[in-house]
């Protein structure tokens, strides 16, 4: 391991450490912890209730430097999932029943190993799920042909797009990304994603601009398909709501806007424990670039790794995972407001 890559982990931690030190003081904001929510409605400690999406982040480094990743990621980051690490989740998979596997980044497709990866994931029969930003499609030649690749191994695409204009999204994901983001959705439409009896299943991802929850998901899909369609002539399948998570950079944007403790009580009072009672940590099972195991994608940015079970996936034991008490902090409030929030959208 690099000398740069070894200052960038411990960077890392002592950032998550800050974090979880500014999410672990909720007292002097006034809110109950999480754990003791879940008690009040009989759901501490929070189990799995079966594992069925194999979730793996490929790599931190992107195209893109966006407001609210709560990956922290860009063109600067060098963290990649090694091929050693990406066997050694195949080997896992292959002795499960796990049928969704769920590639996220970063970009994950600038790790260069991914194509090879989705064609031994699709060898196997499971499907898959793309977390593609768009522009990556049009950022470099050897990146124009992914929708054909995609259509070829019948991926479901997931793309965030914070809105259906310009100048929201943009304010969030970068200048141009928007018109970058139509010209690619237009190219996944022309092999058929999005349209109805291809089989081909085309999602965007909406996120809040601010220190705001999302409002209905239905109501926003309708709106979004309305002006996408009319406007560009851009079809897709389904909107997903996700709520954003006071972490990472979105946290650091709520602390310098002092919203911080107006976002936390807005996420408190918006509790539901339907929403609590289906969030996706009891299904999911997330995989770090180094092949550390944590219970969601959230936890694994605050390094948060799984308890009571091995913890990388070279002693994967499903058996383990499925029986392990859940992770929580702070943070899990996102999830649990409101219709609840998750990588598939609302959760009640």
């Amino acid at each position: 391991m690099s000398t740069a890559t070894l200052k960038r982990q411990q960077h890392e931690l002592s950032t998550a450490e800050r974090q979880l030190e500014i999410l672990d003081d909720h007292q002097s904001i006034g809110i109950p912890s999480f754990q003791q929510k879940l008690k009040e409605i009989g759901l501490f400690p929070l189990n799995p209730t079966g594992m069925s999406i194999f979730q793996v982040n490929l790599g931190k480094m992107c195209n893109q430097t966006c407001k609210h990743c709560h990956v922290d990621a860009g063109p600067d980051r060098k963290e990649i999932m090694t091929k050693e690490t990406m066997q050694q989740c195949l080997d896992a998979l292959r002795d499960t029943d796990i049928q969704t596997v769920d590639l996220t980044g970063g970009a994950p497709e600038m790790n260069p190993n991914f194509r090879w990866f989705v064609e031994e994931i699709s060898a196997m029969g499971k499907s898959l799920i793309v977390r593609c930003n768009l522009t990556i499609i049009l950022a470099n030649p050897k990146y124009h042909d992914l929708p054909e690749f995609f259509a070829k191994h019948k991926v479901n695409v997931v793309s965030s797009l914070p809105y259906f204009a310009a100048r929201r999204t943009d304010a969030q994901r970068g200048k141009g990304v928007f018109e970058k983001s139509i010209e690619a959705l237009k190219m996944l439409n022309a092999v058929g994603y999005g349209k109805e009896g291809t089989g081909l299943k085309l999602d965007l991802v909406y996120n809040p601009t601010g220190a705001v929850l999302p409002g209905d998901q239905l109501e926003l899909e309708n709106q979004f398909k309305e002006k996408l369609k009319t406007g560009y002539d851009v079809v897709f399948n389904n909107l997903f709501n996700i709520t954003n998570l006071p972490i990472s950079r979105f946290l650091d944007y709520l602390i310098t806007t002092e919203n911080y403790q107006h976002y936390m009580n807005e996420l408190v009072n918006a509790f539901n424990p339907s929403a609590a009672m289906g969030v996706m940590c009891r299904y999911t099972i997330s995989v770090g670039w180094d092949g550390y195991l944590y219970d969601c994608d959230f936890n694994q940015m605050l390094d948060m790794k799984i308890e009571e079970a091995p913890d990388h996936i070279s002693e994967f034991d499903l058996d383990k995972v499925n029986n392990h008490s859940i992770r929580i902090n702070q943070h899990c409030y996102g999830c649990t407001a409101g219709a609840g929030s998750s990588c598939g959208g609302e959760t009640v």
